[in-house]
């Protein structure tokens, strides 16, 4: 699977969480996928996360919307557990790539065997402390096979994707589950604010998906899509903080409308804020 980016732009965002700039959002060779460009060179990417409002890196219960998210992020444990029960039954190993703070491992430890990975340093600490077997890179897993391998809104963060499907592929196993979930940039709550749509969150965001590009990237990997599933918290979310992006606000009100109406419109065409991909290795 090659990239390329297209000369046509199909967006351009500022980044409103560190450094003021604006990238452009182009399409690329693969149909529905867009890319962020320029990309952060590696050596300088780690900047654009240095931020104490990005809070997958900590467990801030500051603010009220901090603490929004904490509570969805506790309650959404239970619901990623009962789907490993749901789609592989018999799994004993799991792999959390991307995994934050650590509190999904934590949580699934007493019932599965838990690796992770997170290569922020913060993150990796807190999740250590919490007695995770974590590491900073894919590529200390060695030869390890997993049955069920996630990632939890980490793909868009990916600079190689070919690699990194590849790399995981490798580590899973045969009857295996790989479980990605990435924003939809088809959904309404993503048309009706634009520019302003937080789940651009450029440059950390580096790729941006619909349904034909994630099948796509998928297959060109022997990955098979078996469920598309929505994750309907993310459009509430996303809208508050899109709201206050737009408007400098956090317009409690209008947020819940926008989400509301994105979910109630994502019933018939599918396009959730957020989609959870379930995909198999073909025979």
């Amino acid at each position: 699977m090659e990239t390329k980016i297209e000369d046509k732009t199909y967006i351009s965002v500022k980044d409103h969480l560190v450094s003021g700039e604006v990238f452009e959002i182009k399409t690329t060779n693969i149909n529905g996928l867009l890319k962020t460009t320029p990309p952060p060179s590696p050596e300088t990417l780690y900047k654009y996360y240095e931020s104490e409002e990005y809070i997958s890196h900590t467990d801030s219960k500051e603010t009220f919307t901090d603490k929004i998210y904490q509570a969805v992020k506790k309650y959404s444990l239970k619901k990623k557990k009962k789907l490993i029960q749901k789609y592989h039954p018999e799994a004993k190993t799991i792999l959390d790539i991307g995994s934050g703070t650590g509190d999904l491992i934590q949580y699934l430890k007493n019932s599965y065997t838990c690796v992770s990975t997170e290569p922020n340093d913060q993150a990796r600490s807190l999740s250590i402390k919490k007695g995770n077997n974590v590491v900073s890179d894919i590529n200390e897993l060695g030869k390890q096979k997993f049955d069920v391998i996630m990632m939890w809104h980490v793909l868009e963060h990916v600079p190689n994707i070919d690699n990194e499907l590849s790399k995981i592929k490798d580590l899973l196993a045969d009857n295996g589950i790989l479980i990605i979930a990435v924003p939809n940039y088809e959904s309404y709550d993503a048309k009706h604010y634009k520019q302003a749509w937080a789940a651009y969150d450029v440059p950390r965001h580096l790729w941006h998906f619909n349904k034909i590009s994630m099948r796509e990237i998928l297959q060109c990997k022997n990955l098979f899509v078996v469920k598309i599933l929505p994750l309907v918290f993310d459009s509430f979310y996303v809208s508050l903080l899109s709201e206050k992006i737009k408007t400098g606000k956090q317009n409690w009100f209008k947020a819940f409308y926008i989400g509301m109406k994105s979910n109630l419109m994502a019933k018939s065409s599918g396009d959730y804020s957020s989609l959870i991909y379930i995909s198999k290795k073909q025979p």
